[in-house]
């Protein structure tokens, strides 16, 4: 399976403005530039999108992991959030921290514990990104 994305850029860093696509559409030509990703502009930025991907990523992960324990999600809410830093002259994303609030009748603590920690090891897009990856997990009663 392959799947893509598209940039177009147009101009110098600070001033120029770019557009993203995917190919499925759900993205189309969707606006981002540096007053997106640094001053909190109208538009997406990469790092936004990044952790979209890794909490949709997860939360399928984790219903996988818990499928293997014989327990089903009545439901999973999951939150990235990407920490880009100046390091040097560069930027990086450092870390990612994923909060993750789960609803899964008759999983033990334990049994969600592990369920978690397994997913977030063997998401894909954990497996990616150079990067901390946190986790808090709370399991709704």
């Amino acid at each position: 399976m392959k799947r893509s994305g598209s940039a177009v850029w147009k101009g110098g860093l600070k001033d120029g403005k770019g557009s993203i696509s995917t190919q499925s559409g759900v993205l189309s030509n969707t606006q981002y530039g540096f007053n997106t990703r640094f001053e909190g502009g109208p538009g997406t930025n990469p790092e936004e999108l990044i952790g979209a991907a890794h909490a949709g990523c997860f939360s399928m992960a984790l219903s996988a992991q818990l499928g293997e324990a014989k327990l089903t999600a009545e439901s999973i809410r999951t939150t990235a959030t990407v920490t880009l830093e100046k390091i040097g002259a560069n930027f990086s994303i450092t870390a990612v921290h994923l909060d993750l609030v789960a609803k899964v009748p008759g999983a033990s603590r334990q049994a969600f514990e592990t369920t978690a920690n397994n997913a977030k090891a063997g998401c894909p897009v954990s497996k990616l990104l150079n990067a901390k990856i946190t986790l808090d997990a709370k399991l709704e009663s």
